[in-house]
């Protein structure tokens, strides 16, 4: 049986302006097993980086505030975790990938030097030789030749960059890796390169992954389970075989839909209709219904629960027999 990583249970998050109390998560809930890779898939502003952000507990001060729910790591509460004890898991436990590798590296700083301080912040038995020597064979490991170890961020290209912040990332030898879009900035080809790597690192270290993306082609390539996210909910959750195979929410459907495809030939992709609502404003009852083709009257009145089968969640009311149609 596979042990549990990672659990979050009815997650809500909110963003306080002085105009409007913006609820970029609602009720999520998700399991992340020992050693495997979950895709969170969605739009932009479903709430995919904000999740990220939750788990890290680097929300931005004053304005993002967890308001329910709970986040639980290896068994421990994260949410109740102090920012000392934040600190020491941060990097160690679990890292991050962020989506722009130029803003997450500091330009005044060799590459070398930003790998050794994560080193050194969770390594204190470590001396400077030792470091040195680690910092070498993670370069040599991201495919970065450890003699450029004195360059700084902007005599790199923006897949070397991203590689020495996988690096950065991948210091500790974290249990859990979350990953935001990690080849967001990347062309196809140095795309496809870096999550090769990632992989294979994956897999050499054991390490669980969080991946967040737009692209399913590397969502079906590398992870285990999906969680297709809308409007700060998850409204699907399975295995890859059962997201790729049978989707079951209209909105899983016209994300797939959209995806060209060899085998059918077609003269235009079906685009969904609409836009993403509002976080400020979200529709009563199901949050797609301005969107859904297959909209019931119940669907504009009330928030569906999950469907189950096997493992393979929807939240729609079209698999309830008790729901009433227009």
């Amino acid at each position: 049986m596979s042990e549990i990583l990672l659990e979050i249970k009815d997650l809500e998050v909110q963003y306080l302006t002085m105009d409007a109390t913006i609820r970029a998560v609602n009720g999520l809930s998700l399991i992340l097993n020992r050693g495997e890779t979950l895709g969170v898939v969605g739009e932009t502003g479903a709430g995919k980086t904000t999740l990220a952000l939750s788990i890290m507990q680097l929300l931005p001060k004053k304005i993002g505030r967890i308001v329910g729910g709970c986040i639980e790591f290896a068994g421990q509460s994260l949410l109740n975790a102090s920012a000392k004890a934040m600190r020491s898991v941060r990097g160690d436990e679990i890292a991050m990938i962020f989506q722009d590798p130029m803003t997450s590296l500091n330009p005044v700083m060799t590459i070398g030097d930003q790998i050794a301080e994560m080193i050194e912040l969770h390594s204190t038995d470590k001396n400077k030789k030792e470091i040195s020597v680690k910092v070498d064979e993670l370069l040599e490991v991201v495919g970065i030749p450890a003699t450029r170890k004195a360059e700084y961020p902007h005599q790199f290209s923006g897949g070397m960059r991203q590689r020495v912040v996988i690096a950065i990332a991948l210091a500790c030898n974290p249990t859990l890796l979350i990953a935001d879009e990690p080849t967001t900035a990347l062309d196809v080809t140095i795309q496809a390169q870096v999550l090769e790597m990632m992989e294979d690192l994956k897999t050499r270290l054991n390490t669980s992954m969080l991946l967040i993306t737009h692209d399913l082609g590397v969502v079906a390539a590398m992870c285990d389970s999906v969680a297709v996210m809308y409007a700060g909910r998850i409204i699907e959750y399975g295995t890859v075989e059962q997201i790729f195979d049978s989707p079951r929410h209209p909105y899983t459907i016209g994300l797939l839909n959209a995806i060209p495809n060899l085998e059918n030939k077609s003269h235009r992709l079906i685009p969904i209709e609409g836009l993403m609502p509002n976080p400020a404003l979200l529709p009563i009852g199901c949050s797609f219904h301005p969107r859904c083709k297959k909209c019931m009257e119940i669907c504009r009145r009330q928030n569906p629960i999950n469907f189950d089968d096997a493992g393979h969640r929807v939240a729609c009311h079209l698999y309830f027999s008790n729901t009433e149609d227009t």
